[in-house]
């Protein structure tokens, strides 16, 4: 059975929203035939966070040394048995219940395709949903459309909409050892090689709210924000200047 793996990171402290993600997961509705697996990955050995959500055959979850979301992605990428790859984080949410089907069609529609993103809503503390400002048109996105934007400081697209097909991720070596932006710059990557697709409907609720990492002073250090920014698109542009592109 054809099988769409969704790829979670969570730390112990971060898995506040985490049964709310599990419900609605559980409430996808997905094409005929696929079924969902949910690889939970804590970024740590403590056991906590995996404890928020029951046990179920749909759900894969396991721990490994601390290292931060990307370590955690990658270690969790090595259970993944699915031929399509989408990550959640813990606290965010998908807007509908049929996001992971949407996913799934526009791949399997277009098998030269290897990725997919769509919009991401930011879910506001009140409730209220804001789009983000550089959403690119949907249909087929334009050679190095993502990698410009980044270059400019305009990252169009946010790296936790993306559904790569699983075999593309690994070849691309999975999330590079950053301390933020590894999302995006898996997506960088998936574009020089491959191939993308921008939906027209949104695909994440990016929760807003004081405790995520993106609220932190470390994440907001302008010096550091500006090399994670630069190692991804350098590795971008070596890709792209290879010449190499991904076929399944």
């Amino acid at each position: 059975m054809p099988t769409l793996t969704v790829l979670t990171p969570v730390h112990d402290g971060g898995h506040t929203y985490l049964r709310e993600l599990h419900d609605c997961l559980a409430g996808q509705r997905l094409p005929g035939g696929w079924r969902l697996e949910w690889v939970l990955q804590e970024d740590g050995r403590t056991g906590s966070p995996l404890a928020a959500v029951p046990d179920a055959p749909w759900i894969s979850k396991g721990t490994g040394r601390q290292g931060g979301a990307a370590r955690a992605r990658t270690l969790g990428l090595a259970r993944a048995t699915g031929t399509l790859l989408r990550c959640v984080d813990a606290d965010d949410l998908l807007p509908d219940p049929d996001t992971l089907a949407r996913d799934i069609e526009v791949l399997i529609d277009r098998p030269g395709y290897g990725w997919t993103v769509a919009p991401c809503l930011d879910l506001l503390p009140d409730g209220s949903l804001v789009p983000g400002p550089y959403d690119p048109p949907p249909g087929p996105l334009p050679a190095r459309a993502l990698l410009d934007g980044a270059k400019r400081g305009e990252m169009p697209v946010v790296g936790t909409t993306l559904t790569a097909r699983t075999g593309l991720v690994r070849l691309l070596g999975g999330w590079p050892a950053l301390p933020a932006f590894e999302d995006g710059a898996l997506v960088l990557s998936c574009e020089a090689v491959s191939p993308g697709w921008m939906q027209s409907a949104p695909g994440t609720l990016y929760r807003k709210h004081p405790t995520q990492h993106t609220a932190t002073a470390d994440f907001r250090d302008e010096q550091e924000a500006r090399l994670r920014v630069e190692i991804a698109v350098d590795r971008a542009e070596a890709l792209h200047a290879s010449g190499w592109r991904w076929t399944e």
